[in-house]
């Protein structure tokens, strides 16, 4: 009896170490990329390996609306009344890009939500068959169409199994259910930390866009777009500003997050397709992650993986929190003015050889918007570029290459 009761004991133990192991032993990431390896359509699903560096073909391509849909409630076949602008390409489970993701293990679903459209929806990763909840908004906005501040880009399950996400503009904090009755909360909006100075979660410039991870306490992180890191305390919703990433390239945007098997954040970026970067919270310090395989650019990132916060033995915080600065590269192009506020900037070429250059510009999302080939002939040339009115005020990059295919500029620029 008592041998017995021991060996149920021991094998209850191992079972519950099992299960922690495994909750923080993701040796992969989902990654939502284009089909194409230098596209930013956002509509194919990958999953990557973490130790290798390689990607498995496409799992899913999000893009395709003969793909047969099932609501959550009634798991029948859905389908929408086509739209009369775009169709029946709404029904696609990936319609209009994904930027946000949430990896639950539990269930082996991927929740996820496209980007202008308001709905959670998720797929069974045992079948890859795709569910919408029909029942219940997703953040009671209705269309997003033309309001980026709307939309949903940080998405993550915490430990307890409990799903948040939070718009661009951190007026949307939600909070949903991932067990058989699925349950969305709106939480109302973020709060800025007193201690931010003056640095705000919701200022487009600063804080929009990225991704989302959590600890084991069940607080969550923002890693923006623009590589500055918030700590979001769920009960108060204050979001505390922890610092900046040090060691990403000029043009790099923060867009995908997942922690790795070794406690450290990989982060994904929707603009540069050079490489990935691992990010230690010890210090916010970025180091090239080794692809031999090449990598795709990726809009998001998910696993189940979450930060460790309290080492073994120890009561101390592992996250060190420093402020680190926004460092600036010396470019032969200078840009002007910067904020623009009459649709068009500047652009002066220093001492750069004669030739043509190429002219993109890129918003938050990874997405070019405009192209152009200026042909420089003298030092201190002056190209005048005008931009569309249409234009949404936020954040932008600037990249200027040379016909040798060499980076000469990449540089931020705010539309006001």
């Amino acid at each position: 009896m008592r041998k017995n009761l021991l060996s149920a004991t021991l094998l209850l133990v191992t079972v519950t170490v099992s299960s922690f192991i495994r909750a923080q032993t993701d040796r992969f990431a989902f990654a939502i990329t284009d089909l194409q390896s230098t596209g930013s359509g956002w509509n194919a699903l990958r999953k990557l390996d973490l130790k290798t560096g390689e990607f498995t073909p496409v799992l899913l391509n999000g893009s395709d609306a003969t793909i047969t849909a099932y609501d959550v409630s009634t798991r029948k076949a859905w389908k929408e009344i086509p739209d009369l602008k775009f169709g029946n390409f709404m029904q696609a489970p990936f319609a209009t890009g994904v930027a946000a993701t949430a990896y639950d293990r539990k269930n082996n679903r991927l929740y996820f939500t496209p980007m202008f459209i308001d709905q959670l929806r998720y797929i069974d990763l045992k079948s890859m068959k795709v569910y919408y909840v029909t029942d219940q908004s997703f953040t009671k906005l209705g269309s997003m169409h033309n309001d980026e501040g709307k939309i949903i880009t940080r998405m993550t399950i915490n430990p307890d199994g409990t799903g948040y996400a939070v718009s661009n503009d951190g007026n949307t904090f939600i909070k949903f259910t991932t067990g058989k009755k699925l349950q969305i909360t709106q939480l109302g909006s973020l709060v800025d930390d007193p201690s931010n100075g003056g640095v705000s979660i919701h200022n487009r410039c600063s804080s929009w866009g990225g991704d989302m991870i959590a600890d084991d306490e069940g607080n969550l992180y923002i890693l923006t777009s623009r590589n500055s890191v918030y700590k979001i305390d769920v009960a108060t919703k204050a979001a505390k500003l922890l610092g900046y990433i040090q060691g990403l390239p000029q043009d790099f945007t923060t867009n995908g997050a997942v922690v790795n098997v070794e406690g450290k954040i990989l982060v994904s970026s929707a603009v540069n397709g050079n490489g990935y970067f691992v990010v230690d919270p010890k210090d916010w310090k970025a180091t090239l992650y080794e692809a031999k395989a090449g990598i795709f650019r990726s809009s998001d990132l998910g696993n189940s993986n979450y930060l460790q916060t309290k080492p073994k033995n120890t009561t101390q915080s592992e996250l060190v929190t420093r402020k680190v600065p926004d460092l600036t590269v010396p470019s032969k192009v200078s840009i002007y003015p910067n904020p623009v506020t009459n649709n068009q900037f500047s652009l002066q070429f220093g001492k750069i050889a004669a030739g043509n250059y190429n002219i993109e510009l890129t918003n938050v999302m990874g997405q070019t918007i405009m192209q152009r080939t200026v042909n420089v002939q003298a030092e201190d040339q002056v190209e005048t570029i005008s931009i569309k009115s249409t234009f949404a005020r936020g954040v932008y990059l600037v990249k200027v290459v040379g016909a040798d295919k060499v980076s000469i500029l990449n540089q931020k620029l705010v539309v006001q």
